[in-house]
Formats: structure tokens, sequence, C-alpha cells
């Protein structure tokens, strides 16, 4: 059975939708089949792995609030291994048109029971808020990964969103572990960002990810074109850093078997 993670920060602007993009896309280069849930009406997530709109006949609105089956709206990407269930404008009003419905935490969690035995790895990018589709993807997820900008405000979320994981494990989630914070958009050479990966380490007691995401000018490159990092350009850092990422995750989850590859980024 597929395990299913959430990557979640109610602070925008902290590499979230970035990390779901090229984690995902690391796993599938690796011969994991991986799932993409594009949960932010933004589609950010959608566009940057290629998916267009003209493509999508059905999307995580439809799987939400009509009861359509998910199987129906995944789409293959043209990253081998890495499918996209997508996102579009319509899921802005999908809060309100389930704020009435009975179990209207559950809803997420229903449909991606039909397909979990389908992927070895489910990632929900969630929108930067904690409103009720991220408690949905809080409700359905095992575990949560949050990614931490080094820059000087980025714990500003990180013990709101804590607080909203200890709510949901109360009531809605027992299970509901955090998986680990990833440091990302980070640059040695600013002082900020290194008192920041020492702070992160000093005040935070979750497990952290060894592997750092640093600022590349590839990682940004890459969204505009729909492809992720590792598509884009597998020798840059970027590309580099997420696929060590992917590597330290399968180890952590006990499923490193078949990896031959480790690599390693310049600091520069």
């Amino acid at each position: 059975m597929g395990k299913v993670i959430a990557i979640a920060n109610q602070k925008g602007g902290v590499g979230k939708t970035t990390t779901a993009i090229n984690l995902a896309a690391s796993l599938a280069a690796l011969d994991r089949k991986v799932l993409l849930i594009d949960a932010d009406p933004q589609s950010n997530a959608t566009s940057g792995v290629g998916i267009k709109p003209d493509q999508i006949e059905s999307d995580i609105y439809d799987c939400l609030v009509e009861g359509a089956p998910a199987k129906d709206a995944i789409l293959e990407t043209a990253t081998p291994n890495l499918f996209l269930l997508p996102s579009s404008i319509q899921l802005v009003g999908a809060e309100i048109e389930l704020v009435n419905r009975d179990k209207r935490e559950y809803q997420m969690k229903n449909f991606i029971a039909s397909i979990k035995n389908d992927f070895d790895y489910i990632f929900i990018d969630c929108l930067p808020s904690l409103g009720l589709i991220t408690v949905n993807a809080l409700t359905a997820a095992d575990s949560v990964i949050i990614p931490v900008q080094c820059e000087f405000f980025s714990l500003e979320g990180f013990g709101k969103l804590k607080d909203t994981v200890t709510l949901v494990r109360s009531g809605l989630n027992p299970g509901l572990q955090i998986e680990g914070i990833i440091l990302s958009m980070y640059d040695k050479r600013l002082r900020m960002a290194n008192l920041v990966v020492e702070q992160v380490k000093e005040i935070i007691t979750d497990r952290i990810f060894a592997t750092i995401i640093h600022r590349n000018s590839k990682i940004g490159e890459a969204p505009s074109l729909g492809q992720p990092i590792i598509i884009y350009d597998a020798t840059s850092k970027g590309a580099i850093n997420f696929l060590n990422l992917a590597i330290e995750f399968l180890q952590f989850n006990d499923d490193a078997h078949n990896l031959s590859i480790q690599m390693t980024a310049s600091d520069e």
C-alpha cells in the first residue's frame, strides 16, 4: 500500500510546490511509481510537470466535491513513473461547498483510498493556508513534510502548522507523523541563511533532512518549461540536491533497495 505524504507550510514562498514536484520526480527517476496530487487552486504543480488545461477532463475539485473517481482524473506526465491528479481554479470554491457536508474533513482521504494501492508514494501539494482543503490533506496523509526557507521569517508558519498537525492528530488522524523538515533556498554566501540553519537545528526537535536544497537558477527556470529539474537539467546542483533528498527519503522509509547512486553537489 502506498504512503501518502502531505507537503505543507501555511507560509507561502518557502519552496513547497518546488519540493513537491522535484521530490516526486526524483523518486520516479529512482523507479518508484509516484502520484502527485495538486491541492492548490493556483495549479502550479499541474503546470510545473507539463500538464496544460486542455489536457484536463477531471480534477481534484471533481473528486472532492462531485465524488468523481480519482482514477478518472489521474494523468500520466512526461516524466516516467510520475503521475498527476491535477488542480484548477475551481478548487477556490471547494471549501465553501464542503463546509456543511457530513465528514467534510475526510473527503480527500476517501477518494485517495481507492487509488492508494496503485502507487508507491502519493504526495499532496497543499495550498499555503490552514483551511479545510489542507485539513483534508493532513487527514488523508500518513505523514507531512514541511519545507522551511532559509530566511529570517522562515519559522513563522512552522509553529502554526505544528499546532494544526496536533489538532488533526487529536481528532481526525491519530497516526499522522511529521516526516521531516526540509531546509530550502539555501545560499551559503548569506550570513542570514547560515543563522537560520543553526536556529532551526537548535529549536526544532522534529527530524530535519540532512540534504539542504540550495538556491539554483535552474530550479527557477524548469517550471516555465513544465519540467521537473531532473528532466530539465539532470546535472545541475538543484537536480543533484533533490536526487540526494529522494535517496535520503527512501532510506528513512526502509525502501533503499536497488539504489546504486549517490551524488554530491558543490556549494557554489
